[in-house]
């Protein structure tokens, strides 16, 4: 049946976002980098520098990895335990922050290359850790807040209703529309 109306000749293609045209451009820059500087290094002293200062990187980024996993699972451990207590946990203490971040770290310094050291050991600093760790807030609330109804960010803004105390109640919103029928009673919620 056709209603009149011409189909378009070519579907409109969704525009590519900037990520995905320039991610694999920068990785292709970065991986020749990378190679370029071991060389540069390689050809100043000899392979055997080279191969050290690979193998220093590795050691060093297993070690902080190591490390920061150890005291994230200590600090859920004993936030588990103030809650198994009835006693309510610490807000966010000064230690349990960058967790995430040194292992990020860890793992560039275990990643074969001179850049992704040098970035893994600015990873290591606290300072740089505060300004990646309030960067990288800033940034998703802003993202959550554009973010049109029916996305994934609209999902999280729908799913937290704030009570005036200040508590986030999970919840569902149920919308009856003027038209519908009445249906059965819902069951209650229960907790």
């Amino acid at each position: 049946m056709t209603t009149g109306a011409q189909t378009p000749s070519t579907p409109a293609r969704p525009r590519r976002s900037r990520l995905r045209t320039f991610l694999p451009l920068g990785l292709a820059a970065w991986l020749v980098l990378e190679i370029w500087l071991l060389t540069v290094v390689a050809g100043a002293s000899s392979g055997l520098v080279v191969f050290l200062v690979l193998l220093a990187g590795l050691v060093l980024g297993s070690v902080v990895i190591k490390r920061a996993g150890r005291r994230a699972f200590r600090n859920l451990s004993e936030a588990l335990r103030q809650q198994q207590s009835g006693a309510m946990p610490e807000a966010a203490r000064p230690n349990s922050e960058g967790n995430g971040l040194m292992m990020l770290g860890g793992l560039l310094l275990m990643i074969p290359g001179l850049v992704s050291d040098a970035v893994g050991l600015l990873l290591l600093l606290p300072p740089v850790q505060k300004a990646v760790s309030r960067s990288a807030e800033r940034t998703f609330e802003r993202k959550l807040r554009e973010a049109d109804p029916g996305t994934l960010g609209g999902a999280f803004q729908q799913a937290r209703m704030h009570r005036p105390d200040g508590k986030v109640v999970q919840g569902e919103v149920i919308r009856d529309e003027p038209g519908d029928a009445p249906k059965e009673p819902r069951p209650p919620l229960t907790h």
